[in-house]
């Protein structure tokens, strides 16, 4: 059983899940990289939920020590992008017991998979459990520091863990915090069901006029999100479920899991247009667009999410033309090689293995 939980990472995510959890009964401790993260709970003496729960949740668990956040806890739970994972690994591999369990909260694509390599990389040799869900399970913002509006949980969230064999005791261990989670088939099948990568991206690149025009002033989901720019998602959609099918992998497309999760209508789904499934999605509909593309909507999901979805498609030769654009325009635009400083096949530990030999490792582990 699940008491004390390590959260780190004070954005948006880590203020939900601190909050929430605390509030159901957890022993939670908050670990912010920067003090100035933490100031304002501090001052408050918790942090300022609205949405799922409204009011003040008393909370003085927060430090900067990583060996204080992590000493005894039994869930160490990574909210962070996926461009952060790699430092904390470094942080964690002093303090980290084999016994601990490492949930990303996302993972996004490869994210645990990475999180093993990059411990590996830092001289942790012992054995490491990893566990994931495919995006945040909070759909959330923060209003101002210490205050987070957590407009709904998400529903049906693929969780996986990595070695795959202890995927079923890690889900039991895990459904009481997150009961909306539901066991996928491995870490494969999270990883190229990252809807972030598929929809942020084009979203960003295509309004890259608009974006530096207006530092972000309109509606990201709701308007920015228009028909030419769902086309291309769908684009970037097809591909990615080309490369799934190709590996042996479950998925579903872009709407059905958009509608799974909560987030739009059933005609909206059933209409077959990403751009109305946007418009119509309830927890996105105040959700301001980026003031600039130098942002992790580009940089975490072209770089921890495009690049490999295109690098498993060339595993498994399905050409990612559609993926492949947007990487191009994405390094482009940021003066960034997101095809050399993203998620490859090697930073995932998968280089050189067939797609046979990479089932039975993503089973095993290492």
């Amino acid at each position: 059983m699940i008491k004390t939980i390590a959260v780190l990472g004070a954005g948006h995510g880590g203020h939900a899940a601190a909050a929430d959890l605390s509030r159901r009964g957890f022993d939670v401790r908050l670990h912010a990289r920067s003090e100035k993260n933490l100031l304002a709970i501090r001052d408050l003496g918790g942090i300022v939920m609205r949405g799922i729960h409204d009011g003040l949740v008393p909370f003085t668990g927060i430090t900067t020590d990583i060996a204080e956040a992590v000493n005894g806890a039994d869930l160490i739970m990574l909210v962070v992008p996926s461009v952060a994972h790699e430092c904390y690994a470094q942080l964690l591999a002093a303090v980290l017991r084999p016994k601990q369990i490492l949930f990303l909260n996302p993972g996004h694509t490869g994210g645990g998979l990475h999180m093993v390599q990059a411990l590996r990389a830092a001289g942790y040799v012992a054995p490491v459990q990893t566990c994931e869900t495919v995006t945040l399970s909070y759909i959330c913002r923060m209003e101002e520091p210490a205050v987070v509006n957590v407009f709904s949980y998400t529903k049906n969230l693929a969780f996986a863990a990595f070695p795959g064999r202890h995927a079923a005791r890690l889900f039991e261990l895990i459904k009481p915090l997150f009961p909306e989670i539901v066991l996928a088939s491995s870490v494969l099948e999270t990883a190229l069901s990252n809807i972030n990568a598929i929809f942020h991206p084009p979203g960003m690149l295509m309004n890259a006029g608009w974006i530096e025009a207006t530092d972000g002033d309109f509606l990201f989901y709701k308007e920015g999100i228009t028909e030419s720019v769902g086309r291309v998602t769908t684009g970037v959609d097809v591909e990615r479920m080309a490369v799934a099918k190709a590996l042996g992998v479950p998925t579903t497309s872009f709407l059905d899991t958009f509608l799974r999760a909560g987030l739009t209508t059933q005609a909206a789904a059933d209409s077959g247009s990403i751009a109305r499934a946007c418009r119509e999605s309830a927890p996105n509909q105040t959700i301001k667009c980026p003031s600039s593309l130098n942002h992790r909507y580009v940089h975490e999901d072209v770089g921890c999410g495009l690049v490999p979805f295109s690098e498993l498609g060339r595993l498994v030769s399905v050409p990612t033309p559609t993926i492949d654009a947007l990487i191009v325009l994405a390094s482009l635009s940021l003066n960034v090689d997101f095809r050399t400083i993203g998620l490859s096949l090697k930073k995932m530990g998968l280089a050189n293995k067939t797609p046979d030999q990479l089932l039975t490792f993503l089973e095993n582990g290492d």
